[in-house]
């Protein structure tokens, strides 16, 4: 399942990719982030940096393991995953000047083994989420 949402956000593109590469701000613009913390506190935020994530999604909670895979002036990739399914935040940032960036999100929940049944009507529920990111990053951003 994919969904990608680009909207702009009042914050420069330099000060917007630090905040979405260290992960522990999803309790800020991930609306399903109940806790995310990083598995070596006072570590960089590197490639291979990693955090320890939980979710709750219609009523449901799970733990999963995010990694910071990409890490590039106009790119960030995320990716979780636990033994039900691997999840991927794919971040492209456009400096637009003016101290304003293109966000394009896009992310990608591969459900495994019997989980798969839930991709249909998970679909409507991630769309829901998605357009809660767009709000919540906006609001994020113009905090910068």
């Amino acid at each position: 399942m994919e969904i990608t949402r680009t909207f702009e956000v009042d914050a420069s593109r330099d000060a917007l990719r630090a905040y979405l590469a260290d992960f522990s701000n999803a309790e800020q613009w991930d609306p399903g982030t109940v806790r995310c913390t990083p598995r070596t506190p006072g570590q960089p935020v590197q490639v291979g940096a990693q955090w320890d994530n939980t979710s709750k999604l219609a009523g449901i909670e799970t733990d999963l393991v995010y990694e910071l895979v990409t890490l590039a002036d106009d790119h960030v990739v995320l990716r979780g995953e636990n033994e039900s399914a691997t999840a991927e935040d794919d971040l492209h940032l456009r400096d637009l000047g003016g101290g304003r960036t293109e966000l394009t999100y896009h992310a990608t929940i591969t459900f495994k083994g019997i989980k798969k049944i839930a991709d249909p009507a998970a679909k409507l529920l991630f769309t829901k989420v998605a357009d809660e990111v767009v709000e919540n990053l906006t609001r994020e951003g113009a905090r910068l």
